[in-house]
């Protein structure tokens, strides 16, 4: 998947907190100070794991796939199954001396959200770094609420069960940057899916959903894209074309191409690569039935 350089996509950005953020550090073994804290950074200021973002992504990415075809997006929690589990072992051993048809044995049980984001068994092509306050922007000003457990026979405050919170104001600013290398168009097109939902403020992060808090906006600034693969056949790489740019990155000046250009050509290729997908599932059910 990543033996040979293809093509890359700098997403540089800004997510905002439109309600109080949550995500907690686990509660607090200090004598004074929130029972529940946030996650920060060295600098004591709020941090959104990358892996945070990743995970609300995928997630929503899997719950529009597993409505057109279980298949399309398996659980996570399913990945090291015994079936599974099986199948992959009797893969390495059958191609144990084949790294390449291992790995196209290994992708062709893959399934289409692992594709992107990765599996036990395949590199994930899309990395998110950890989200950093806007230090512009951030005057240490965290806000502390109260919560308490409800006792479920009287349907009152439980004796002692009073806790406080901590959460990152609305209007909090992070730095969003992301990157995509040897995606397939109909990848892209699945990633520009789920960054629009969180463009639409459809994706909320964190706890204390319950309670209106993790509303985010993405605004997304640039989308810098890098294609090293040759135009005519996409899979081959141009070699003049990848020697120039790895000058320009030597340079710190690498010629990019806008890729909001391109976001309505990828979604249309994710669309057509699925309906290829149920077509040919439909077609082979069929020859199934006739026999």
């Amino acid at each position: 998947m990543f033996d040979t350089f293809k093509n890359r996509l700098e997403i540089t950005g800004t997510l905002i907190t439109v309600t109080a953020l949550r995500i907690s550090a686990g509660r607090s073994s200090e004598p004074i100070g929130s029972d529940l804290p946030v996650i920060k950074d060295a600098l004591g200021r709020p941090l959104i794991p990358g892996s945070s973002f990743k995970g609300a992504l995928r997630s929503r990415l899997e719950s529009f796939l597993r409505a057109i075809d279980s298949s399309f997006a398996e659980d996570p929690a399913n990945f090291t199954s015994s079936i599974r589990n099986n199948q992959v072992k009797a893969f390495k051993e059958q191609h144990k001396d084949n790294d390449l048809e291992l790995t196209q044995a290994l992708v062709r049980i893959t399934d289409r959200v692992s594709h992107l984001f990765g599996s036990p068994w395949l590199a994930s092509k899309f990395q998110v770094r950890d989200l950093t306050v806007l230090p512009d922007f951030w005057f240490g000003q965290y806000q502390e609420r109260d919560g308490v457990a409800i006792d479920r026979d009287t349907e009152t405050a439980s004796d002692g069960k009073l806790y406080d919170y901590q959460v990152v104001p609305p209007g909090t600013p992070f730095e969003f940057r992301a990157v995509v290398e040897n995606a397939e168009d109909w990848e892209l097109g699945l990633l520009m899916i789920g960054l629009h939902q969180f463009e639409t403020e459809q994706i909320p992060l964190g706890g204390g959903r319950s309670r209106g808090l993790g509303v985010v906006k993405l605004e997304i600034d640039k989308m810098d894209w890098f294609d090293a693969r040759d135009e005519k056949d996409h899979k081959k790489t141009d070699a003049e074309k990848l020697l120039e740019y790895l000058k320009q990155l030597v340079n710190n000046n690498p010629t990019y191409v806008d890729a909001k250009s391109f976001k309505e050509k990828w979604t249309e290729s994710i669309i057509n690569h699925l309906r290829q997908e149920l077509q040919a599932r439909s077609n082979t059910q069929i020859n199934v039935e006739d026999k």
